[in-house]
């Protein structure tokens, strides 16, 4: 069985951006060292943009071969005329307002979003599933988050959107590992306790 990992950016106070979404603000913390991190442990959650920026087009998919983002996350894309923002992998988009997909990489997800989910994790595969964000989906998709990874930015945002768009209950998990860096990012990745 494949996993679904939440592979996330977050405020300190567990914010991934804010009220609309823009993370914008953690930009500044991708230093050097955080950027080597992540160019070595997780080449294909960079953009493509980024990843022809960093020289990174060719790199082999290491943890993932899958993508599942939300509307509000992939509309980030679209507003700058990016269809297929992770090209180097299967995308599908979770959204009840599309009608079209505007990318043949890109498959939309209507309805039974977890069914679908469940299908990609029955796949067989030797990679996993990068859920991408937001905040709404990773709430619905709770019940299947396998591990977090999180990336948390050495900022407060007060409020905003919250990691998890989702009622309350508790879900525990087990800390796996956590990397610190010099400009005050820290990622962790926790193993979702069955």
């Amino acid at each position: 069985m494949r996993q679904l990992t939440y592979f996330i950016a977050c405020s300190i106070d567990g914010f991934i951006g804010d009220p609309n979404g823009d993370a914008s603000s953690m930009f500044g913390f991708a230093a050097e060292e955080y950027l080597e991190f992540l160019k070595a442990e997780y080449p294909e959650t960079i953009p493509a943009q980024g990843r022809a920026a960093l020289g990174l087009q060719d790199a082999a998919n290491k943890h993932f071969d899958t993508l599942i983002q939300g509307r509000v996350s992939y509309q980030l894309a679209l507003d700058i005329g990016v269809t297929s923002p992770y090209g180097q992998l299967r995308e599908y988009v979770a959204s009840r307002t599309l009608e079209k997909s505007p990318d043949p990489n890109v498959e939309l997800i209507s309805d039974d979003l977890v069914g679908r989910v469940r299908a990609l994790k029955a796949e067989d595969s030797g990679l996993g599933i990068y859920l991408c964000g937001g905040s709404q989906l990773a709430g619905e998709l709770m019940g299947e988050i396998d591990e977090l990874v999180i990336k948390t930015y050495p900022q407060v945002y007060g409020a905003g959107m919250p990691m998890f768009g989702a009622d309350f209950a508790v879900t525990d998990f087990t800390l796996d590992w956590v990397r610190t860096f010099d400009s005050g990012v820290l990622v962790r990745k926790y193993t979702r306790k069955r």
